[in-house]
């Protein structure tokens, strides 16, 4: 087990060459190249699975946002103070107006400021001939607002998120009357295509057991000018997931079949282990499935969540856990190990996230190679343990065998 080899992988992936590795952009298509060489030279039998993504959500050019009162003005700052809401319309030409309070007075030539509290349908119904909406937006402890893909569709107004500071003040501004801001949208959607990557290695004997590691490669990508590496979420998962592949390559016991699974499209609702899951159904393959999403920091203990018909896969994982010394928890893991379960297949999703992910904070100099050790000695001892474990649940492993 090397935290060296791991904390290397995870500066290669959110290094400048890939971009943040959001899907369908030349940064995914890098990172995928990188990691399916990899897993071939384990000695993995690999192969990528395409499928359609649409409408993945694009900033295409920093916005200019600049608010003030009079002759005053503040140009606000991409990723801190402001950025665009994921149901915002492209709108690329910078537009002024003054401000005003939605649900209160003519909105007509306006940017129209949301109180907390009131929902964004709500605003954009009171928003007849609006230039814009402003709402409310948390950021993280280093100041960023986090990015999403995954979303609405767009609406037909310009819509930009300012953090609570600034809100608080443009809201104070606007009800006034004094005050004025412009800005753009710079904000397209793209249909592209994901990609995810199977390795598989020497299958199980008949009565054995199939294992299949997950973890998703993709991240949220790059803003012009704002890099979002994408370590910990999921650089450091995918880390893991390479590190247990590594060991269990040539040290695995004769009753346990390994594959790997590279997943695509997470960042936009999981998609590729949606595909993955209907590809598994229709070959009626039932692997136990680990997914790993997150070995940033383990504080106090790794999340696990279950689902599917997943009792003997946790009692192995709660003697993997035992066995390596590494705590574990009942917590969300809201990732592909969803996806699987939904499908009816036994999965488990473990998470040690840590915060300022989807923002430039998820840096790789911040993920802990403790961390990364020790989910990786827990993946590893729970493919290990598995045909001493499993046996002694003949009731339970049933269909999840």
């Amino acid at each position: 087990m090397s935290a060296g080899r791991m904390a290397a992988t995870v500066t290669t992936l959110a290094s400048d060459d890939f971009t943040g590795r959001r899907v369908g952009t030349r940064g995914g298509a890098g990172a995928r190249a990188w990691l399916a060489e990899y897993l071939a030279d384990l000695g993995a039998t690999v192969e990528t699975d395409d499928f359609p993504v649409r409408a993945v959500p694009d900033v295409y050019a920093a916005p200019t946002v600049v608010w003030g009162q009079g002759p005053a003005s503040t140009l606000l700052d991409f990723g801190r103070e402001v950025a665009i809401h994921p149901a915002s319309c492209d709108a690329d030409e910078i537009r002024r107006g003054l401000l005003g309070v939605a649900g209160s007075g003519d909105p007509t030539d306006r940017w129209l400021v949301v109180p907390v509290g009131m929902s964004l349908f709500d605003a954009v119904g009171h928003a007849q001939g609006a230039v814009g909406l402003l709402v409310s937006r948390a950021v993280d402890a280093d100041g960023w607002q986090y990015t999403t893909l995954a979303g609405p569709e767009p609406g037909p107004l310009p819509i930009l998120t300012l953090d609570a500071g600034t809100h608080r003040a443009v809201l104070a501004a606007a009800a006034t009357g004094a005050g004025w801001l412009s800005g753009n949208t710079p904000l397209r959607r793209r249909d592209v295509t994901g990609t995810n990557i199977h390795a598989a290695f020497p299958a199980a004997s008949p009565g054995g057991v199939d294992l299949l590691l997950t973890a998703h490669y993709d991240g949220v990508g790059d803003h012009p000018g704002l890099r979002q590496p994408g370590a910990a979420d999921n650089a450091s998962g995918v880390a893991v997931v390479l590190e247990a592949a590594r060991i269990l390559s040539t040290a695995r016991a004769p009753g346990v079949g390994l594959s790997v699974a590279l997943l695509d499209a997470e960042e936009v609702g999981a998609l590729g282990s949606a595909h993955h899951s209907q590809r598994l159904r229709t070959v009626g393959a039932r692997p136990l499935i680990i997914n790993v999403d997150g070995a940033g920091l383990l504080d106090h203990a790794a999340a696990v969540e279950a689902g599917g018909p997943a009792h003997a896969l946790l009692a192995l994982l709660d003697q993997a856990g035992r066995h390596t010394g590494v705590p574990l928890a009942a917590g969300p893991v809201a990732s592909d190990n969803r996806r699987y379960a939904a499908a009816g297949l036994a999965a488990v999703g473990i998470g040690a996230g840590m915060g300022g992910y989807h923002s430039p904070a998820d840096m790789p100099d911040r993920v802990d190679p403790h961390t990364l050790a020790a989910v990786a000695r827990l993946v590893v001892a729970a493919v290990s343990l598995a045909p001493s474990v499993l046996a002694t649940l003949p009731s339970l492993i049933g269909d999840e065998r």
